[in-house]
Protein backbone atom coordinates (compact mmCIF):
# COMPACT_ATOMS: atom_id res chain seq x y z
CA UNK A 1 0.00 0.00 0.00
CA UNK A 2 1.24 3.45 -0.86
CA UNK A 3 1.20 6.31 1.61
CA UNK A 4 -1.81 8.49 0.77
CA UNK A 5 0.43 11.55 1.16
CA UNK A 6 2.67 10.18 -1.60
CA UNK A 7 -0.34 9.73 -3.88
CA UNK A 8 -1.55 13.28 -3.13
CA UNK A 9 1.79 14.79 -4.10
CA UNK A 10 2.68 12.40 -6.95
CA UNK A 11 -0.55 11.55 -8.79
CA UNK A 12 1.10 11.50 -12.23
CA UNK A 13 3.86 9.17 -11.05
CA UNK A 14 1.32 6.79 -9.47
CA UNK A 15 -0.85 6.80 -12.60
CA UNK A 16 2.16 6.12 -14.79
CA UNK A 17 3.25 3.24 -12.55
CA UNK A 18 -0.21 1.68 -12.79
CA UNK A 19 -0.25 2.07 -16.56
CA UNK A 20 3.20 0.54 -16.94
CA UNK A 21 2.27 -2.34 -14.65
CA UNK A 22 -0.94 -2.88 -16.62
CA UNK A 23 -3.08 -2.38 -13.51
CA UNK A 24 -6.27 -0.34 -13.69
CA UNK A 25 -6.34 2.40 -11.05
CA UNK A 26 -8.48 5.54 -10.99
CA UNK A 27 -6.11 7.98 -9.30
CA UNK A 28 -8.49 10.91 -9.80
CA UNK A 29 -11.28 9.07 -8.00
CA UNK A 30 -8.93 8.20 -5.14
CA UNK A 31 -7.95 11.85 -4.75
CA UNK A 32 -11.59 12.96 -4.92
CA UNK A 33 -12.61 10.49 -2.21
CA UNK A 34 -9.58 11.43 -0.13
CA UNK A 35 -10.50 15.12 -0.35
CA UNK A 36 -14.11 14.39 0.55
CA UNK A 37 -13.03 12.24 3.48
CA UNK A 38 -10.84 15.04 4.83
CA UNK A 39 -13.62 17.61 4.37
CA UNK A 40 -16.09 15.41 6.22
CA UNK A 41 -13.54 14.84 8.97
CA UNK A 42 -13.06 18.62 9.35
CA UNK A 43 -16.81 19.11 9.59
CA UNK A 44 -17.20 16.36 12.16
CA UNK A 45 -14.37 17.82 14.26
CA UNK A 46 -16.02 21.25 14.15
CA UNK A 47 -19.38 19.79 15.16
CA UNK A 48 -17.85 17.85 18.04
CA UNK A 49 -16.18 21.01 19.29
CA UNK A 50 -19.47 22.89 19.04
CA UNK A 51 -21.35 20.09 20.80
CA UNK A 52 -18.81 20.06 23.63
CA UNK A 53 -19.08 23.84 23.95
CA UNK A 54 -22.88 23.73 24.17
CA UNK A 55 -22.75 20.84 26.63
CA UNK A 56 -20.61 22.93 28.98
CA UNK A 57 -22.95 25.92 28.59
CA UNK A 58 -25.95 23.77 29.51
CA UNK A 59 -24.50 23.23 32.97
CA UNK A 60 -24.53 26.98 33.66
CA UNK A 61 -27.72 27.85 31.79
CA UNK A 62 -31.22 27.99 33.19
CA UNK A 63 -34.81 27.91 31.98
CA UNK A 64 -35.46 28.48 28.29
CA UNK A 65 -31.79 28.93 27.47
CA UNK A 66 -30.94 25.48 28.82
CA UNK A 67 -33.71 23.88 26.76
CA UNK A 68 -32.56 25.77 23.66
CA UNK A 69 -29.03 24.48 24.12
CA UNK A 70 -30.27 20.93 24.63
CA UNK A 71 -32.19 21.07 21.37
CA UNK A 72 -29.10 22.45 19.63
CA UNK A 73 -26.99 19.56 20.96
CA UNK A 74 -29.58 17.05 19.68
CA UNK A 75 -29.51 18.64 16.23
CA UNK A 76 -25.71 18.54 16.24
CA UNK A 77 -25.77 14.85 17.19
CA UNK A 78 -28.09 14.08 14.26
CA UNK A 79 -25.91 16.04 11.86
CA UNK A 80 -22.78 14.41 13.27
CA UNK A 81 -24.25 10.94 12.88
CA UNK A 82 -25.11 11.64 9.24
CA UNK A 83 -21.61 12.95 8.54
CA UNK A 84 -19.94 10.01 10.29
CA UNK A 85 -22.08 7.53 8.35
CA UNK A 86 -21.14 9.25 5.09
CA UNK A 87 -17.48 9.37 6.12
CA UNK A 88 -17.50 5.65 6.90
CA UNK A 89 -19.01 4.94 3.49
CA UNK A 90 -16.43 7.11 1.71
CA UNK A 91 -13.55 5.68 3.70
CA UNK A 92 -14.59 2.12 2.92
CA UNK A 93 -14.61 2.90 -0.79
CA UNK A 94 -11.32 4.79 -0.53
CA UNK A 95 -9.59 1.99 1.42
CA UNK A 96 -10.75 -0.54 -1.15
CA UNK A 97 -9.29 1.50 -4.00
CA UNK A 98 -6.02 2.08 -2.12
CA UNK A 99 -5.53 -1.70 -1.93
CA UNK A 100 -5.34 -1.78 -5.73
CA UNK A 101 -2.73 0.98 -6.11
CA UNK A 102 0.61 -0.51 -7.19
CA UNK A 103 4.00 0.47 -5.89
CA UNK A 104 6.18 2.63 -8.11
CA UNK A 105 8.91 0.62 -9.89
CA UNK A 106 12.55 1.46 -9.29
CA UNK A 107 14.12 3.78 -11.86
CA UNK A 108 16.19 0.97 -13.42
CA UNK A 109 13.16 -1.23 -14.16
CA UNK A 110 12.60 -1.34 -17.95
CA UNK A 111 9.20 -0.29 -19.25
CA UNK A 112 7.51 -3.12 -21.12
CA UNK A 113 4.43 -5.31 -21.41
CA UNK A 114 5.49 -8.96 -21.52
CA UNK A 115 8.42 -11.23 -20.68
CA UNK A 116 9.77 -10.46 -24.15
CA UNK A 117 10.56 -6.99 -22.81
CA UNK A 118 12.59 -8.30 -19.87
CA UNK A 119 16.27 -7.42 -20.00
CA UNK A 120 18.74 -10.28 -19.83
CA UNK A 121 21.51 -9.59 -17.32
CA UNK A 122 23.60 -12.75 -17.67
CA UNK A 123 23.74 -16.40 -18.61
CA UNK A 124 25.66 -18.81 -16.43
CA UNK A 125 26.70 -22.41 -17.14
CA UNK A 126 27.29 -24.51 -20.23
CA UNK A 127 24.38 -26.22 -21.94
CA UNK A 128 24.84 -29.95 -22.15
CA UNK A 129 25.27 -31.45 -25.61
CA UNK A 130 23.87 -34.97 -25.73
CA UNK A 131 25.48 -37.71 -27.81
CA UNK A 132 22.19 -39.60 -27.74
CA UNK A 133 18.53 -38.69 -28.14
CA UNK A 134 17.54 -37.30 -24.75
CA UNK A 135 14.19 -38.01 -23.12
CA UNK A 136 11.97 -35.41 -21.54
CA UNK A 137 11.20 -35.55 -17.83
CA UNK A 138 7.91 -37.38 -18.30
CA UNK A 139 9.55 -40.17 -20.28
CA UNK A 140 12.24 -40.43 -17.62
CA UNK A 141 9.66 -40.49 -14.84
CA UNK A 142 7.73 -43.24 -16.60
CA UNK A 143 10.78 -45.38 -17.37
CA UNK A 144 12.21 -44.96 -13.87
CA UNK A 145 8.83 -45.28 -12.09
CA UNK A 146 9.07 -41.87 -10.42
CA UNK A 147 5.60 -40.49 -11.02
CA UNK A 148 1.95 -41.51 -10.79
CA UNK A 149 -0.06 -39.02 -12.83
CA UNK A 150 -3.04 -41.22 -13.61
CA UNK A 151 -3.60 -42.02 -9.95
CA UNK A 152 -3.29 -38.36 -8.95
CA UNK A 153 -5.79 -37.26 -11.60
CA UNK A 154 -8.17 -39.96 -10.41
CA UNK A 155 -7.95 -38.52 -6.89
CA UNK A 156 -7.60 -34.76 -7.49
CA UNK A 157 -8.26 -33.95 -11.14
CA UNK A 158 -6.17 -32.18 -13.74
CA UNK A 159 -2.75 -30.66 -13.04
CA UNK A 160 -2.27 -33.19 -10.24
CA UNK A 161 0.64 -35.55 -9.70
CA UNK A 162 2.11 -37.92 -7.14
CA UNK A 163 5.84 -38.43 -7.00
CA UNK A 164 6.87 -41.89 -5.87
CA UNK A 165 9.93 -44.02 -5.24
CA UNK A 166 13.11 -42.09 -6.11
CA UNK A 167 10.98 -39.26 -7.48
CA UNK A 168 9.69 -38.48 -4.01
CA UNK A 169 13.11 -38.99 -2.48
CA UNK A 170 14.72 -36.65 -5.03
CA UNK A 171 12.21 -33.94 -4.14
CA UNK A 172 12.91 -34.43 -0.44
CA UNK A 173 16.66 -34.37 -1.14
CA UNK A 174 16.67 -31.11 -3.08
CA UNK A 175 14.35 -29.28 -0.67
CA UNK A 176 16.30 -30.41 2.40
CA UNK A 177 19.61 -29.57 0.73
CA UNK A 178 18.41 -26.03 -0.02
CA UNK A 179 17.08 -25.53 3.51
CA UNK A 180 20.46 -26.62 4.92
CA UNK A 181 22.22 -24.38 2.38
CA UNK A 182 20.36 -21.28 3.60
CA UNK A 183 20.49 -22.17 7.30
CA UNK A 184 24.28 -22.26 6.90
CA UNK A 185 24.03 -18.70 5.56
CA UNK A 186 22.19 -17.48 8.64
CA UNK A 187 18.54 -17.91 7.67
CA UNK A 188 16.05 -19.06 10.30
CA UNK A 189 14.20 -22.21 9.16
CA UNK A 190 10.42 -22.03 9.49
CA UNK A 191 7.82 -24.70 8.84
CA UNK A 192 5.31 -22.20 7.52
CA UNK A 193 1.55 -22.42 7.92
CA UNK A 194 -0.28 -23.06 4.66
CA UNK A 195 -3.64 -22.06 6.14
CA UNK A 196 -3.84 -18.28 6.38
CA UNK A 197 -6.41 -15.62 7.16
CA UNK A 198 -7.72 -13.23 4.49
CA UNK A 199 -5.93 -10.40 6.31
CA UNK A 200 -2.57 -12.11 5.72
CA UNK A 201 -3.27 -12.53 2.01
CA UNK A 202 -4.42 -8.93 1.73
CA UNK A 203 -1.54 -7.66 3.82
CA UNK A 204 1.09 -9.33 1.65
CA UNK A 205 -0.56 -8.01 -1.50
CA UNK A 206 -2.11 -11.19 -2.89
CA UNK A 207 -5.63 -9.81 -2.36
CA UNK A 208 -7.76 -8.26 -3.72
CA UNK A 209 -5.97 -8.63 -7.06
CA UNK A 210 -5.12 -12.30 -7.47
CA UNK A 211 -7.85 -13.61 -5.20
CA UNK A 212 -9.04 -15.87 -7.99
CA UNK A 213 -5.78 -17.82 -7.73
CA UNK A 214 -6.34 -18.95 -4.13
CA UNK A 215 -8.19 -21.96 -2.75
CA UNK A 216 -10.74 -20.97 -0.10
CA UNK A 217 -12.03 -22.90 2.91
CA UNK A 218 -15.35 -21.21 3.56
CA UNK A 219 -16.30 -22.91 6.82
CA UNK A 220 -13.23 -21.45 8.52
CA UNK A 221 -12.71 -18.32 6.40
CA UNK A 222 -9.16 -19.45 5.61
CA UNK A 223 -7.14 -19.69 2.41
CA UNK A 224 -4.45 -22.08 1.23
CA UNK A 225 -1.36 -19.96 0.62
CA UNK A 226 0.46 -19.99 -2.70
CA UNK A 227 3.77 -19.22 -0.98
CA UNK A 228 5.14 -19.32 2.55
CA UNK A 229 5.94 -15.62 2.14
CA UNK A 230 2.38 -14.95 3.31
CA UNK A 231 2.99 -16.64 6.67
CA UNK A 232 6.58 -15.50 7.10
CA UNK A 233 5.81 -11.82 6.55
CA UNK A 234 2.33 -11.92 8.07
CA UNK A 235 3.71 -13.31 11.33
CA UNK A 236 5.14 -9.83 12.09
CA UNK A 237 1.84 -7.97 11.67
CA UNK A 238 1.44 -4.97 14.04
CA UNK A 239 4.94 -5.39 15.49
CA UNK A 240 7.51 -2.69 16.17
CA UNK A 241 10.98 -4.23 16.21
CA UNK A 242 14.18 -2.68 17.52
CA UNK A 243 16.40 -1.78 14.57
CA UNK A 244 19.12 -3.92 16.13
CA UNK A 245 16.95 -7.01 15.55
CA UNK A 246 16.94 -6.43 11.80
CA UNK A 247 17.33 -7.94 9.34
CA UNK A 248 15.04 -10.89 9.96
CA UNK A 249 16.13 -13.61 7.54
CA UNK A 250 13.89 -16.62 7.12
CA UNK A 251 13.79 -19.73 4.96
CA UNK A 252 10.31 -21.22 4.84
CA UNK A 253 9.37 -24.70 3.70
CA UNK A 254 5.77 -25.37 2.78
CA UNK A 255 3.37 -26.98 0.41
CA UNK A 256 1.92 -24.29 -1.85
CA UNK A 257 -1.43 -24.14 -3.64
CA UNK A 258 -2.44 -22.16 -6.72
CA UNK A 259 -5.58 -22.53 -8.78
CA UNK A 260 -3.80 -21.38 -11.95
CA UNK A 261 -6.98 -19.56 -12.96
CA UNK A 262 -6.63 -18.21 -16.48
CA UNK A 263 -3.91 -20.74 -17.33
CA UNK A 264 -6.19 -23.19 -19.13
CA UNK A 265 -4.28 -24.98 -21.85
CA UNK A 266 -0.89 -23.61 -20.76
CA UNK A 267 1.90 -26.05 -19.88
CA UNK A 268 -0.57 -28.86 -19.23
CA UNK A 269 1.95 -31.58 -20.02
CA UNK A 270 4.29 -32.63 -17.27
CA UNK A 271 5.33 -31.08 -14.00
CA UNK A 272 5.84 -27.47 -15.03
CA UNK A 273 2.49 -25.94 -14.00
CA UNK A 274 0.59 -27.72 -11.23
CA UNK A 275 -1.89 -26.84 -8.49
CA UNK A 276 0.17 -28.12 -5.55
CA UNK A 277 3.93 -27.98 -5.09
CA UNK A 278 6.70 -27.84 -2.52
CA UNK A 279 8.68 -24.64 -2.17
CA UNK A 280 11.56 -23.35 -0.13
CA UNK A 281 11.20 -19.57 0.11
CA UNK A 282 13.64 -16.88 1.21
CA UNK A 283 12.20 -13.86 3.01
CA UNK A 284 13.96 -10.84 4.51
CA UNK A 285 12.51 -8.01 6.60
CA UNK A 286 14.98 -5.15 6.91
CA UNK A 287 15.56 -1.44 7.40
CA UNK A 288 14.63 0.74 4.46
CA UNK A 289 18.20 1.70 3.60
CA UNK A 290 19.36 -1.92 3.39
CA UNK A 291 16.90 -3.28 0.85
CA UNK A 292 19.19 -3.12 -2.19
CA UNK A 293 21.91 -5.02 -0.37
CA UNK A 294 19.56 -7.82 0.58
CA UNK A 295 17.99 -7.94 -2.86
CA UNK A 296 21.44 -8.75 -4.21
CA UNK A 297 21.94 -11.32 -1.44
CA UNK A 298 18.69 -13.15 -2.18
CA UNK A 299 19.50 -13.24 -5.87
CA UNK A 300 23.01 -14.55 -5.21
CA UNK A 301 21.64 -17.29 -2.96
CA UNK A 302 19.41 -18.56 -5.75
CA UNK A 303 22.23 -18.43 -8.29
CA UNK A 304 24.63 -20.21 -5.94
CA UNK A 305 22.07 -22.97 -5.38
CA UNK A 306 21.66 -23.54 -9.12
CA UNK A 307 25.43 -23.43 -9.64
CA UNK A 308 25.93 -26.01 -6.89
CA UNK A 309 23.35 -28.23 -8.62
CA UNK A 310 25.24 -27.86 -11.89
CA UNK A 311 22.27 -26.36 -13.74
CA UNK A 312 22.72 -23.65 -16.41
CA UNK A 313 20.53 -20.58 -15.92
CA UNK A 314 19.99 -16.99 -16.93
CA UNK A 315 18.99 -13.90 -14.96
CA UNK A 316 16.62 -11.31 -16.38
CA UNK A 317 15.46 -7.97 -15.02
CA UNK A 318 11.66 -8.02 -15.28
CA UNK A 319 9.93 -5.18 -17.10
CA UNK A 320 7.11 -3.14 -15.59
CA UNK A 321 4.39 -5.31 -17.14
CA UNK A 322 5.85 -8.42 -15.54
CA UNK A 323 6.19 -7.21 -11.95
CA UNK A 324 3.33 -7.45 -9.50
CA UNK A 325 1.25 -5.03 -7.52
CA UNK A 326 3.69 -4.54 -4.66
CA UNK A 327 7.03 -5.20 -6.30
CA UNK A 328 9.32 -2.28 -7.00
CA UNK A 329 11.85 -4.53 -8.73
CA UNK A 330 12.02 -8.15 -9.77
CA UNK A 331 14.65 -10.42 -11.26
CA UNK A 332 13.63 -13.72 -12.76
CA UNK A 333 16.04 -16.63 -12.64
CA UNK A 334 15.36 -19.10 -15.42
CA UNK A 335 16.87 -22.57 -15.53
CA UNK A 336 17.67 -24.34 -18.79
CA UNK A 337 15.21 -27.16 -19.51
CA UNK A 338 16.44 -29.33 -22.40
CA UNK A 339 13.02 -30.66 -23.46
CA UNK A 340 11.59 -27.14 -23.63
CA UNK A 341 14.70 -25.92 -25.44
CA UNK A 342 14.80 -22.79 -23.39
CA UNK A 343 15.36 -21.05 -20.09
CA UNK A 344 12.23 -21.29 -17.95
CA UNK A 345 11.40 -19.44 -14.74
CA UNK A 346 12.29 -21.28 -11.54
CA UNK A 347 12.99 -18.34 -9.19
CA UNK A 348 11.52 -14.87 -8.72
CA UNK A 349 13.49 -12.34 -6.66
CA UNK A 350 11.33 -9.44 -5.47
CA UNK A 351 11.87 -6.16 -3.67
CA UNK A 352 8.66 -4.64 -2.27
CA UNK A 353 9.78 -1.54 -0.41
CA UNK A 354 7.40 -0.76 2.47
CA UNK A 355 4.36 -1.94 0.46
CA UNK A 356 3.64 -5.03 2.59
CA UNK A 357 4.81 -3.40 5.81
CA UNK A 358 2.27 -0.58 5.47
CA UNK A 359 -0.56 -3.01 4.84
CA UNK A 360 0.48 -5.18 7.80
CA UNK A 361 1.78 -2.37 10.03
CA UNK A 362 5.27 -3.86 10.41
CA UNK A 363 7.66 -1.27 11.79
CA UNK A 364 11.03 -0.83 13.43
CA UNK A 365 12.43 1.77 15.80
CA UNK A 366 15.83 3.41 15.53
CA UNK A 367 17.38 6.70 16.55
CA UNK A 368 15.31 8.46 13.89
CA UNK A 369 12.01 7.22 15.25
CA UNK A 370 9.56 4.57 14.08
CA UNK A 371 9.67 3.57 10.39
CA UNK A 372 7.95 1.03 8.21
CA UNK A 373 10.16 -1.96 7.45
CA UNK A 374 11.01 -3.14 3.93
CA UNK A 375 10.39 -6.69 2.73
CA UNK A 376 11.98 -8.89 0.09
CA UNK A 377 11.59 -12.46 -1.06
CA UNK A 378 12.95 -14.96 -3.53
CA UNK A 379 12.35 -18.58 -4.36
CA UNK A 380 15.11 -20.83 -3.09
CA UNK A 381 13.79 -23.92 -4.85
CA UNK A 382 10.37 -25.08 -6.04
CA UNK A 383 9.50 -28.69 -6.80
CA UNK A 384 8.44 -30.47 -8.91
CA UNK A 385 9.41 -27.76 -11.43
CA UNK A 386 13.10 -27.95 -10.51
CA UNK A 387 13.02 -31.73 -11.08
CA UNK A 388 12.54 -31.06 -14.79
CA UNK A 389 16.04 -29.65 -15.40
CA UNK A 390 17.65 -32.03 -12.89
CA UNK A 391 16.24 -35.17 -14.50
CA UNK A 392 16.71 -33.99 -18.07
CA UNK A 393 20.20 -32.55 -17.62
CA UNK A 394 21.59 -35.49 -15.66
CA UNK A 395 20.11 -38.32 -17.76
CA UNK A 396 22.40 -40.96 -19.18
CA UNK A 397 22.41 -42.94 -22.41
CA UNK A 398 21.34 -46.12 -20.61
CA UNK A 399 18.19 -44.40 -19.33
CA UNK A 400 19.45 -43.82 -15.80
CA UNK A 401 19.80 -40.41 -14.14
CA UNK A 402 22.86 -39.33 -12.21
CA UNK A 403 22.31 -37.49 -8.94
CA UNK A 404 23.96 -34.05 -8.64
CA UNK A 405 26.94 -34.40 -6.30
CA UNK A 406 25.50 -32.13 -3.61
CA UNK A 407 22.36 -34.26 -3.40
CA UNK A 408 24.11 -37.65 -3.14
CA UNK A 409 24.37 -37.51 0.69
CA UNK A 410 20.63 -36.80 0.87
CA UNK A 411 19.66 -39.51 -1.62
CA UNK A 412 22.08 -42.13 -0.37
CA UNK A 413 22.89 -43.10 -3.95
CA UNK A 414 24.59 -41.67 -7.01
CA UNK A 415 22.22 -42.88 -9.70
CA UNK A 416 18.53 -43.46 -10.24
CA UNK A 417 18.10 -46.63 -12.28
CA UNK A 418 15.14 -48.51 -13.65
CA UNK A 419 14.01 -51.31 -11.42
CA UNK A 420 14.99 -54.52 -12.98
Amino acid sequence: MLDINFIRHNPEKVAEAAKNKRIEVDVDKILTLDKLCRELNTKSDALRAKRNEFTKEIQAAAGGKKEELRLSVQEIKKELTAIEDKMAEVKTELDGLLLTVPSVPDSDVPVGKTEDDNVELRKVGILRKFDFKPKDHLELCQDLDLLDTAGAVKVAGSRSYMLKNDGMLLQMAVTRYVVDFLVARGYMPVDASVLVRPSAMQGTGYFPIGKDQAYYIGEDDLFLAGTSEVSLVGRYTDEIMPAAKLPVKMVGLSTCFRREAGAAGRDTRGLYRVHQFQKVEQVIICKKDDADVYFAELLKNAEDILTSLGLPYRVALACTGEIGLGQTKKCEVETWMPSREGYCETHSCSKLGDFQARRLNIRYKDEGGVCFAHTLNNTAIASPRILIPILETYQNKDGSVSIPDVLVPYMGKKTIKAKG
